[in-house]
């Protein structure tokens, strides 16, 4: 009993050794200090930097600094960058490539230019060791970008500006990191810029050109393991930080191309990047943020007032740095009070690559105690006021957007409901995988699951084995953290169970996969999909997803004349626009003029960022001529219409078949807008209709026109 006694006291000494104990006190710090704290209204981040010196070396002791803490402390920091890679809307950043570029000039000259004078003129240091730690002030690492994730504003303008110019000041100052190291080693020489150039150029050669290649291989392949599609994430994050290292550059670089690689094949809203989310989020960066703060020395700190002198000038002169860019920003871009103070509050925290700076610096024998004691504490001070200015700049940022007055065009049904019936789960998946890109994210409503089970004596037991399929939507919904609602019903046709459900729940888009028309009976009299576009004037969606939408490189739309004067042509733009953005690909419209000038101005109301072209196209007799201009890769979409509308032509009948033959390997999808409300002017008369007359008319058509393909496809056998 008393040798069990003392061996629990040896587990508990100070600094705790058992990694199971090291692991669970870490957890149990990251789940209560942004509890506790946020009753005082201080961000998790604080809490969780604060809990690092409180429990680090310096502070009780109670853990040491050890090679299980150091590797998930560069786990929690590649991911953060790797993050910001991935978050960066890639059609914002190209649209405000030219602010982030001029972003990063700011912020890199300005500290620079303050640094220097302070660290060589105030502080007496010399040239070598006052240009390394003005270089320093010019880092910041994105410790506040969880705040801006949480708070759902991670595309605004003001962001990837400040993520942009991250990447730029970063490499500059670890280029001029590896330039002094060099100058101080005596081997700054032509070999070593010929050396740094070559590796860098194969170093971009390899993350932007290989590894979207292989990825989206993997993906293609490998669709239906989506375990191991998180592992290959992480594979490729630390690949990159190694060859970035291998390269001459910070690992953090790496991360951070990492994430621009991989941007366009893991979309925001999907299932992959919850999980790449959670998992950062949850454990890698906090655990990060709490080896931060066991790095702050607090005794070296107190000690005397040289280090209290250096500290307060690196920490004064850092945030004013920072302060005046984030300025310069605002006057140059016109920016708003509050994406300034967002600006400021990114920009200003120093932790990675300010550690790496100076660590390299102290340990080359370049800087002294003073520096490394003084920039721990500008760590700590920076972080504070980083994650104070970014929360407080993410809700004025939330309330401004939220008291805007949208334009008429960008205001999506808040509470917009999509209906998908599925007939075959295991081709549905990826219908479900498209509805959760297109759909209002703010809508409170679920996405719809129907099966409709035939009225006969087995339908209660049809029921019940339909529900336990379509369990597998509720498990594929909640790993992209949305929610779906299963639904059941019993009707002697699947048309009209799908329209009466549509109805019941106030549907706005019914999503269908394509049907085959595999008879003659169904050739001549239309198949479901002929049946539901008559018997529901809801906006419904005919899709073919046969490859994953992450390996898209385009979405084609067909756009007939006068779709713009369609009830639904709002929505379908704004889908289509989602859905270019979500995927990071450009939109190529073939249209006429008029139209091209309509879809624009759609664009513009929405404010859209994706890439869009226009071709004109005309001769819809001859639809098939689009098959040279649509590649492999790229997502086919016609707009079509329903008899009596607006842009209706008789050849958009017959296309979906054809683009089915023609277009056999590429996804694709045909939108038919919602059906404009029915209006009786003569009400007293609306017993007598041309209705029954114009189906049978239609019907004699489609006889026809079946009669007609049955022989050419005879001839054709015959010929053969």
């Amino acid at each position: 009993m008393r040798a069990t006694f003392q061996h629990l006291i040896h587990e508990f000494e100070l600094p705790l050794q058992s990694s199971v104990l090291i692991f669970s006190l870490i957890l149990l710090i990251i789940l209560l200090s942004p509890i506790l704290l946020r009753k005082l209204r201080i961000p998790g981040i604080i809490g969780l930097i604060i809990s690092g010196v409180v429990i680090g070396p310096h502070g009780l002791g109670i853990l040491e600094r050890n090679s299980a803490v150091d590797l998930f402390s560069t786990i929690g920091l590649l991911y953060i960058m790797f993050i910001a890679g991935l978050e960066l809307d890639m059609n914002e950043f190209r649209l405000h490539r030219y602010k982030s570029a001029w972003f990063g000039f700011f912020t890199f000259i300005l500290p620079l230019s303050i640094g220097y004078p302070v660290c060589y003129y105030l502080l007496g240091y010399d040239v070598n060791p006052s240009l390394l730690t003005a270089s320093m002030f010019a880092t910041h690492t994105l410790v506040a970008y969880p705040i801006v994730s949480k708070f759902g504003i991670s595309k605004n303008q003001a962001v990837a500006v400040a993520v942009g110019g991250t990447i730029l000041t970063d490499t500059a100052v670890l280029i001029i990191l590896a330039v002094i190291m060099g100058n101080a080693e005596g081997t700054l020489n032509q070999e070593f810029w010929i050396r740094l150039g070559v590796s860098l150029a194969i170093f971009s050669a390899i993350m932007f050109i290989v590894i979207p290649r292989v990825a989206r291989w993997f993906f293609r392949k490998l669709e239906s393991e989506k375990h191991s599609h998180y592992i290959f994430v992480l594979a490729v994050v630390f690949f990159a930080a190694f060859l970035a290292e291998a390269a001459g550059v910070e690992a953090i670089i790496g991360a951070f191309v990492a994430g621009l690689a991989l941007n366009k094949l893991i979309p925001h809203s999907s299932a992959l990047m919850n999980r790449i989310e959670f998992m950062g989020n949850s454990l890698f960066i906090p655990f990060f943020l709490i080896s931060v703060g066991m790095i702050v020395d607090v005794s070296a700190i107190m000690g005397g007032t040289g280090a209290w002198i250096v500290a307060g000038a690196l920490t004064a002169a850092a945030l004013l740095s920072k302060w005046l860019a984030a300025l310069m920003a605002q006057l140059v871009f016109r920016f708003t009070g509050a994406q300034r103070q967002l600006i400021f509050g990114l920009s200003s925290a120093h932790a990675a690559a300010t550690l790496a700076v100076i660590l390299v610096g102290y340990q080359a024998g370049i800087l002294d105690e003073n520096i490394l004691n003084g920039t721990i504490l500008l760590i700590l001070v920076t972080c504070i006021v980083a994650s104070f200015a970014t929360e407080r700049a993410a809700r004025r940022i939330v309330l401004e957007e939220e008291n805007e007055s949208p334009a008429p065009l960008s205001s999506e049904p808040a509470n917009e409901r999509i209906l998908l019936p599925v007939a075959q789960v295991e081709h549905s998946s990826a219908l479900l995988e498209f509805i959760l890109l297109i759909r209002e994210k703010k809508s409170p409503h679920p996405v719809s699951i129907l099966s409709v089970v035939s009225n006969n004596e087995e339908s209660e037991s049809n029921i019940l084995r339909s529900r336990q399929k379509l369990e597998e939507f509720v498990k594929q919904a909640s790993a992209s953290d949305a929610r779906v609602d299963v639904l059941t019903t019993i009707d002697h046709n699947v048309a009209s169970g799908i329209s009466r459900i549509s109805r019941e729940i106030m549907a706005e888009i019914v999503v269908i996969g394509w049907s085959h028309k595999s008879n003659v009976l169904d050739r001549i009299l239309g198949d479901t999909t002929d049946s539901i576009l008559t018997t529901t004037d809801k906006a419904v969606y005919l899709s073919y997803f046969g490859k994953p939408l992450v390996t898209q490189k385009r979405i084609v739309v067909a756009a007939p004349p006068l779709c713009e004067r369609e009830k639904g042509f709002a929505q379908w733009i704004s889908k289509l626009s989602r859905l270019a953005q979500e995927l990071s690909i450009p939109l190529l419209f073939f249209s006429d003029d008029v139209t091209a000038r309509g879809i624009s101005s759609a664009l513009r109301e929405l404010k859209s960022a994706a890439r869009t072209d226009f071709e004109t196209f005309t001769d819809w007799d001859d639809f098939m001529v689009l098959a040279r201009s649509v590649g492999d890769d790229d997502l086919l979409v016609l707009v079509s219409a329903r008899r009596g509308s607006a842009s209706h032509m008789n050849v958009l009948d017959g296309l979906p078949a054809r683009i089915e033959k023609h277009f056999h390997d590429q996804n694709r999808l045909v939108i038919y807008p919602p059906q404009v409300e029915k209006t009786h002017l003569i009400e007293n008369y609306d017993d007598v209709s041309s209705e029954p007359l114009s189906r049978s008319i239609e019907t004699i058509q489609k006889i026809g026109r079946g009669i007609g393909g049955i022989f050419r496809k005879d001839t054709g056998r015959e010929g053969d």
